[in-house]
């Protein structure tokens, strides 16, 4: 999925502020190599600099990435899953990215290579449950409306459960895994959270782009009773999954 860096900054600017319970868990130090993983425009990027750390920020779209590099940061454009860094960070950061990048393994791997011995692992995603209404509404429309529906989506959602295995099996000693619900107002509205957060589902099930704001107004219509107030206030049903790793110190 492509994003727009402006339009993210606009109708997703909750997705940073929102970090402040995963940004105080890492509890980044002065003097310290972070990596930013999933780092996107760079705003919590800019708060671990803030905080006196030596920061790398990684993330896979090119123009988010831009965006992150115009404010001065150590940005590159990287895959999650081919991180390529060794032994060389003390602590790897990632929020609101993990569930973009599927299948755990060849991240948890690849967090586990960039490590410092002792390093911690610390992030939040989304979990089990997240926005599943939404999910299930886009969905029912694209069917009912003829397009293609993919049986199963890209995006990771675990478990608690699941995910502390992930880890253990990647090397890690998991110090916390917790899932999360985090009910969560969209001052934007769901038409543009639709259009920022699942313009790409839409457009990968062939809704042709003079097609796709009738698609978004349609699962606006559904999810309306469901999660919009009687004054017309939006709230996702966003799960969130937070976690804390170790990478062992060797012996």
């Amino acid at each position: 999925m492509a994003w727009d860096p402006q339009a993210y900054a606009t109708h997703a600017a909750f997705v940073p502020a929102l970090g402040n319970a995963v940004f105080d868990l890492l509890a980044p130090a002065a003097g310290e190599r972070i990596l930013d993983l999933g780092c996107g425009d760079g705003v919590l990027t800019e708060r671990l600099v803030a905080a006196e750390a030596t920061v790398v920020g990684v993330d896979a779209d090119p123009a988010m990435i831009a965006a992150a590099a115009a404010k001065g940061l150590d940005a590159r454009v990287g895959d999650g899953r081919r991180l390529a860094f060794a032994g060389e960070f003390d602590a790897v950061f990632s929020n609101a990215a993990l569930h973009w990048m599927g299948e755990p393994a060849p991240v948890v791997a690849g967090v586990f290579r960039a490590l410092k011995p002792g390093g911690r692992f610390v992030g939040e995603f989304g979990g089990h449950g997240n926005i599943a209404a939404i999910r299930v509404a886009v969905r029912a429309v694209l069917t009912a409306r003829g397009y293609r529906v993919p049986a199963i989506e890209d995006n990771y959602y675990p478990t608690a459960a699941e995910y502390r295995a992930a880890l253990e099996a990647g090397g890690f000693v998991v110090d916390g895994c917790w899932l999360i619900p985090r009910p969560t107002p969209v001052a934007s509205g769901m038409s543009a959270w639709l259009q920022t957060f699942r313009g790409g589902f839409i457009d990968a099930a062939g809704v042709p782009p003079e097609k796709r704001s009738q698609v978004i107004e349609d699962t606006r219509a559904m999810l309306r009773p469901i999660l919009a107030d009687a004054a017309g206030n939006w709230t996702a049903d966003y799960v969130r999954l937070r976690f804390r790793a170790l990478r062992p110190i060797a012996t």
